[in-house]
Parts: structure tokens; C-alpha cells; sequence
């Protein structure tokens, strides 16, 4: 029986504020029970809805020494359609509306946690043979586990694995800052260890000290040992290449899926989605207070609304898309800059554009299913789960090559009639606006060649049982 921790800073459905919640919640209840026992820590968070808190139960409590101070870990546990999962009490860190918020607090939370997280195994009699680690906020764990906690017999022969869901967030802050709160020896923090550019990085600590690096697609992998994409990192991860898995985040097809959906207008599969999705796209427009018109090209946005996202691309072109008989609904939130530009292009085309500048999961589902493409032009993207929502729904993805949107869509070719998408290469306006006026093209005249890519796209496999199977070829080399 292979043992693992699954070690991460959320975790679905208890908190989530991105695709690394889905990851830490969907994959451990892939793998068979038989060969292993995947258990989960989390942090007890106050803003845990209700209900969960009130099936939890109090395990055990201790003091653990972090730096100069001695701090309080509670335990609680509960299990979770078949994985256990524990949480890690302590109200001074965890209290609070939002999960994240100022840096410098979040560092000192973290250390925290990657310490108890660690302290807690002998306790609740679990000791894992892989403690699987999840961006930076367990960056720290595999640096204790080879260095404060390395002369302890329970911990030795303990391997570690370090998921990066996005480059772009380190846990950087000062070294003595970083230093007094870990509790971490001074000769870790010198550039072969911890240190970057004078401050102390915590997943540079993980991606020094794990055995194995994963990231959440191939084309991903290769891109961070990049400078372009590399945030830093590129000269230690070309250096640990070897170590370096890119493994395609899954979706979970019980949640996503226009066959069962009971979000949308009217459930489709590959048998009658001709009929049934134009149902859903003329309850959308009605819902959204666009025109109804079957005829119409509806392009989808479901997005945070952030640099990252390609969406000050959109903003240069925004006019020349909205020609007749094109439609645009936007579903997310982020950046005032880009929420203020939305709502400024739906006063300009109010037959055309609705923004709707919020969160809401049902909204989404139903834009997945109405939508006839999905634009997603992202400057980077680890692995993306907005394409592979819509290609389960036939809603065509647009997307930029790059990261997990390249390695999952493939673009339409004519003359072979093959592809599940549109993309372009290179992040300029103009080659968007080509791509989504060819996208047009073909939508409008060769509507065969178009529903037969819809169909080719619904049969795609991204669910997470494919991605389990290389987990375990990982785990079996560790």
C-alpha cells in the first residue's frame, strides 16, 4: 500500500480560489483504494462554510517550536467521499474573511503551516512514503523534511514531490524576515538554496529540496526553463530537468459534463447536441437580455479578469469583433481596469456584449453550454481548465499556444478535417482577430466542417482518471 500526503493550501469543495483547489480535491479520490491511501491537510480556515465545520472532529492538539516562538496545532478531521482530510487549527493564522491578503502575513502563515503539516503525521499515526506538495504555500515542506526534521527517525526515507500550478507566485520576502519565521538555518538561504535576487523564495526552496517537480502540463514544463517564462527559475528547473513531469490537470466530468448538467437550459451529448446546445445558446441569450437569435456567432468569456488572461489583446481589437450577427458574454471578476473595460464595451454594444463582472458557478456552466466558442488568449497558462470545460460542451475553444491551451487544443485544419479548436501563435492582436474571424468564417459557411468539430471536441479525454495513471508511474519511480 503507497502512502500519500497530499500537503496544499486549498482544496475543493472547502476553499477554493483557483484550478490548484480542483487539483487537491479531485485527484486523491482517483486513485484505487486498494494501492493507495491518499489523505489530504489542509489549513482550518474561519470562513470554511458551515456545514463542514460543524461534520468535523477534534483529533488532538500540541505546541510546536517555529522560530523563537512556541505556537498551538489543533487537528481536525473529517472524510470526504472516501479521503480523509485533516485541518490545522489555529485561530491566530486562520482566521478571517479571504485566505489570502497582505504578503508578509501570508508568508509567516505559511511557514507555519508547512511546519505543522510536517508535526502532525506521528500524531494522527500516518506516515506517508510521499508528501506531495502544492505551490508555494507548501514550499517549506520539503526543506523541513531534509533539513530540521532529517535527524528524526519517523521522517527519514519520506520522498517529496512539488506541483507548480503557476510560476508567477513565490512566497518572496525578505531573509530575515523569511528566516525568523520558518526557523530555518541561515546557511539555507544562499543562492544554490532559498535566496533569489536578496530575498528568500519558498518555492525555490521546494524546487531545490523536492525529488521530484511536477507542473500542470508539458508544453509548461518546457516553457519555465525559459527566461520568458521562467519568473527567475529558469537556470534551477533547466538544471533539475530531469526531475521535471509536465502531467495535464483533468476536470471532472461528473461536475462537467452537458449529459448530465442539471445547470443548463437542456442536457446534449454527442447524439443530439445539433439540436439540444441551440437550445441552450437561445436560453442563454434570453437570460443575458442579448437578441435570440439561433443564427447568431456567441463567444464566451469565463475568466479572472487579469494580464495574464490576454484580455488587454482583446481590448485593441474589441470593435472589429463585435461585427452583426457576433455575440460576447463575460463571466468573471479581477482587475478594475478590466472590469471597468467590459462594462464600458456593453454601453457601447448593448445588443451585443454582456458583461457580467461577478462569480457565479451556475452562470458559467450555462455559458460553456450556449456559447458556440470559448476565447481563451492567455499571455501564459500552466494548464488551463477553461478549454477543456469547453471542449466537453462543444463550445469551441480560441486559444493562444501556449502552456496546457496548446497541448490540448488542436487547431482545425480544412483540408484534413481534423482539429478541436482555433489557436495562434504568437501574443498579438491582429493574430487574434485573424484567428476569431477565420473561427466566423467557418461557423458561418461551412457549418458542417463546424459541427463536426464540435462533436470531435465533446469526445476528447481530459478526465482526471488519464491524469491519475501518470501520477502513479510517478509515485512507482519514487
Amino acid at each position: 500500500m503507497k502512502k500519500i500526503a497530499y500537503i496544499a493550501s486549498e482544496c475543493v469543495p472547502f476553499i477554493k480560489t483557483g484550478g490548484l483547489a480542483d487539483v487537491v480535491g479531485t485527484l486523491p479520490k482517483k486513485f484505487n483504494r486498494n494501492e493507495y491511501d491518499v489523505r489530504v491537510i489542509i489549513p482550518n480556515y474561519m470562513c470554511l462554510p458551515e456545514k463542514f465545520k460543524n461534520s468535523m472532529k477534534y483529533i488532538t492538539h500540541f505546541h510546536m517550536d517555529i522560530g523563537w516562538r512556541q505556537q498551538y496545532v489543533g487537528v481536525m478531521y473529517m472524510e470526504y467521499e472516501g479521503v480523509p482530510i485533516y485541518f490545522i487549527d489555529n485561530e491566530y493564522y486562520f482566521n478571517g474573511f479571504n485566505i489570502y491578503g497582505d504578503v508578509k502575513w501570508d508568508i509567516e502563515k505559511y511557514c507555519y503551516f508547512c511546519k505543522a503539516a510536517l508535526s502532525i503525521l506521528p500524531s494522527i499515526g500516518f506516515r506517508p512514503d510521499i508528501v506531495h506538495c502544492h505551490d508555494w504555500q507548501a514550499g517549506l515542506v520539503p526543506v523541513y523534511l531534509k533539513t530540521l526534521f532529517a535527524s528524526n527517525p519517523f521522517y527519514q526515507g519520506i520522498k517529496s514531490v512539488m506541483t507548480i500550478h503557476n510560476l508567477q507566485f513565490q512566497g518572496k520576502w525578505d531573509i530575515k524576515t523569511v528566516q525568523e519565521y520558518s526557523g530555518l538555518p541561515s546557511d539555507l538561504f544562499t543562492p544554490d538554496k532559498l535566496e533569489m535576487n536578496k530575498d528568500a523564495s519558498m518555492l525555490k526552496g521546494g524546487l531545490v529540496y523536492a525529488d521530484k517537480i511536477t507542473t500542470v502540463s508539458n508544453t509548461y514544463a518546457h516553457e519555465i526553463q525559459t527566461p520568458y517564462y521562467g519568473e527567475g527559475l529558469d537556470g534551477l528547473l533547466q538544471a533539475r530537468w530531469q526531475s521535471l513531469w509536465g502531467i495535464v490537470n483533468g476536470i471532472d466530468y461528473d461536475v462537467f459534463n452537458p449529459a448530465k448538467d442539471n445547470k443548463i437550459e437542456c442536457k446534449y451529448n454527442t447524439r443530439n447536441y445539433k439540436k439540444n446546445k441551440l437550445k441552450n445558446k437561445l436560453a442563454l441569450q434570453k437570460e443575458l437580455g442579448l437578441p435570440e437569435d439561433e443564427n447568431a456567432y456567441v463567444m464566451g468569456i469565463v475568466s479572472r479578469l487579469t494580464d495574464q488572461k490576454g484580455l488587454d489583446l482583446i481590448d485593441h481589437i474589441m470593435n472589429d469583433i463585435m461585427t452583426d450577427g457576433t455575440q460576447l458574454v463575460v463571466l468573471g471578476t479581477g482587475d478594475r481596469r478590466y472590469e471597468d473595460m467590459f462594462r464600458y464595451y456593453q454601453g457601447f454594444h448593448p445588443a451585443k456584449l454582456s458583461a457580467n463582472i461577478y462569480f457565479s458557478d451556475e452562470l458559467s456552466h450555462k455559458i460553456y453550454a450556449g456559447c458556440d466558442s470559448i476565447l481563451v488568449p492567455s499571455r501564459f497558462e500552466p494548464c488551463g481548465l477553461t478549454q477543456l470545460m469547453a471542449l466537453k460542451y462543444g463550445s469551441l475553444p480560441i486559444v493562444r499556444e501556449t502552456g496546457g491551451l496548446k497541448d490540448t487544443v488542436q487547431p482545425y485544419n480544412e483540408f484534413e478535417g481534423t482539429g478541436t479548436g482555433f489557436s495562434f501563435a504568437n501574443y498579438d492582436a491582429r493574430e487574434l482577430l485573424n484567428t476569431i474571424n477565420y473561427s466566423k468564417q467557418i461557423f458561418f459557411d461551412k457549418k458542417e466542417d463546424w459541427q463536426k468539430m464540435m462533436k470531435r471536441a465533446m469526445e476528447q479525454d481530459y478526465s482526471w482518471d488519464q491524469s491519475a495513471k501518470i501520477y502513479e508511474q510517478l509515485y512507482s519511480e519514487l
